[in-house]
C-alpha cells in the first residue's frame, strides 16, 4: 500500500502503545480499514507518555495527539480501564497503575481482590471502558467510546487477554474475558465497540473537507 496517497484516507496508522496485548486486539480490530497498522516499538525514539488526564479521553487524547506529533502519521491512541462501583468507580483512569509506576497485571490484580474483599458477589458490579482516539497531522481528531459490563470474579480465571481479564466476569458469556476467544471477546468488549464506532465512521470523516 503506498503511504504517498493523500491524506483523505490514511494508509498507514501509528498505535500509540507498546502493550502487545493492545497491539494484537487493535490491530485485528481495525482490519476492515486496510490500513497498515505499526506500533511505538517502530518509533524507539518516543519516550513514555505522562497520561495527566482526569478521563480516559483527555489521556487518549494526550497520547494520539503527542504521537501524531513525533511521527507526522495519524496515530490511535486508547485509553481504557475497569471501574468498580463498590470503589466509586476505582481503579478507572490508573488500571494500569493501580498497585504502582510499573504494576504487573497480577499485582493490580491483587490489589483489586484485596479491595473487594468484604464485598458480596452481588454489589461487585464493574465495567470496563475504552475511549480511542485518532489524531491527524492537519489537526482532525476522531474519538469513540465503548463500555462492556460484567462483575469482578472472586478469583482469576483463564489464560488469555491481559490486565483485568481474569477477574472480569461477564455475566452473559458465563466467562471471564481470558476465558473468551479472541474473537469472541473482541465481539463484545469495550474497546471492541469503540473501535467498531471508529472503523464505522472512518471513511466519512477523513474525506471531509
Amino acid at each position: 500500500m503506498d503511504d504517498t496517497r493523500t491524506p483523505a484516507r490514511p494508509a498507514k496508522v501509528v498505535l500509540a502503545t507498546r502493550n502487545q496485548g493492545k497491539i494484537r486486539e487493535l490491530s485485528a480490530l481495525l482490519a476492515p480499514l486496510g490500513v497498515t497498522v505499526v506500533g511505538l516499538a517502530d518509533f524507539p525514539d518516543i519516550g513514555e507518555i505522562p497520561e495527566t488526564g482526569d478521563t480516559f479521553l483527555e489521556n487518549a487524547r494526550l497520547k494520539a495527539r503527542a504521537v501524531c506529533q513525533a511521527t507526522g502519521l495519524v496515530s490511535l491512541a486508547d485509553d481504557s480501564g475497569l471501574c468498580v462501583d463498590a470503589l466509586s468507580g476505582a481503579p478507572g483512569v490508573y488500571s494500569a497503575r493501580y498497585a504502582g509506576e510499573n504494576a504487573s497485571d497480577a499485582a493490580n490484580n491483587a490489589k483489586l481482590l484485596a479491595a473487594l474483599a468484604h464485598v458480596p458477589q452481588s454489589a461487585r458490579t464493574c465495567r470496563f471502558v475504552s475511549v480511542v482516539v485518532a489524531a491527524g497531522p492537519d489537526g482532525r481528531e476522531l474519538a469513540a467510546e465503548g463500555a462492556w459490563e460484567g462483575r469482578v470474579a472472586e478469583s482469576p480465571s483463564g489464560e488469555g487477554g491481559f490486565g483485568y481479564d481474569p477477574l472480569f466476569f461477564d455475566p452473559t458469556a458465563g466467562q471471564t474475558a481470558a476465558e473468551l476467544t479472541p474473537a469472541e471477546k473482541n465481539a463484545r468488549s469495550h474497546r471492541g465497540k469503540a473501535l467498531a464506532a471508529l472503523v464505522a465512521a472512518w471513511p466519512g470523516f477523513w474525506e471531509r473537507r
